[in-house]
């Protein structure tokens, strides 16, 4: 078993863990395996494993390489899990399946615009900046209702919410404020967890988790 299967099949072995102790049945989590700064060789032992959910952070970096690989490996689903750029809306809806960082009125009218253009609808997750991070894309926890009803009125299939809670915080109280706002909004999916975090994230409801470093190990040093 390849260094990639065998952290596929540790994380996946916690997640279903976690979700035992919650008791939640561990098939109601989807394991979003982050592959930002891997090649495609380095994720093909993921996809010869069986696994056909990846998140990518940047919309080119994906398409450099993910279309081969999406006619190689049918049935694959690709989320993208990092902030978009209104200019680049176009294709993240034509490759994405998933697009988890809706965060502002702008972006949403972006893609509403390119979903009717391509007649093509991606999955959304609207993103909450739980820790309202001055840095961090994510829209305040108390405009994230307006937010969501903004972007179902666009025509968007809002699924859930996303959030990144900040590195140096106890995760717990992100998760519950997103469980909570996703609740009030009868929304079913929360994306929440990562490499870190992710069986805390499960016993808080999470659908999605997002997990790069415990699968595929470190990414490669960028080049100078």
């Amino acid at each position: 078993m390849s260094a990639v299967a065998a952290g596929l099949a540790r994380v996946k072995a916690t997640i279903a863990e976690a979700a035992r102790e919650a008791g939640r049945a561990p098939d109601g989590i989807v394991l979003v395996a982050v592959a930002k700064g891997h090649d495609a060789p380095r994720v093909r032992p993921a996809l010869e494993a069986g696994h056909r959910v990846f998140g990518e952070n940047r919309v080119r970096e994906a398409w450099a390489k993910w279309p081969a690989l999406k006619t190689e490996f049918p049935g694959l689903e690709l989320h993208l899990i990092g902030p978009l750029q209104t200019n680049k809306a176009r294709d993240a809806v034509a490759l994405f399946d998933a697009i988890g960082s809706v965060d502002r009125s702008r972006l949403v009218a972006a893609l509403a615009r390119e979903m009717e253009r391509q007649d093509r609808r991606p999955a959304c997750f609207v993103q909450v900046n739980t820790g309202e991070e001055a840095r961090k894309a994510g829209c305040p926890p108390d405009r994230a209702d307006g937010l969501v009803a903004e972007a179902r009125g666009a025509g968007l299939d809002v699924a859930g919410l996303m959030c990144v809670p900040p590195l140096d915080e106890e995760p717990s109280p992100h998760f519950a404020l997103l469980a909570d706002i996703a609740r009030r909004n009868g929304l079913a999916g929360l994306s929440m967890g990562m490499s870190g975090d992710y069986a805390t994230a499960v016993a808080f409801g999470a659908t999605h988790v997002r997990v790069g470093a415990a699968v595929f190990g470190p990414r490669p040093a960028a080049r100078a």
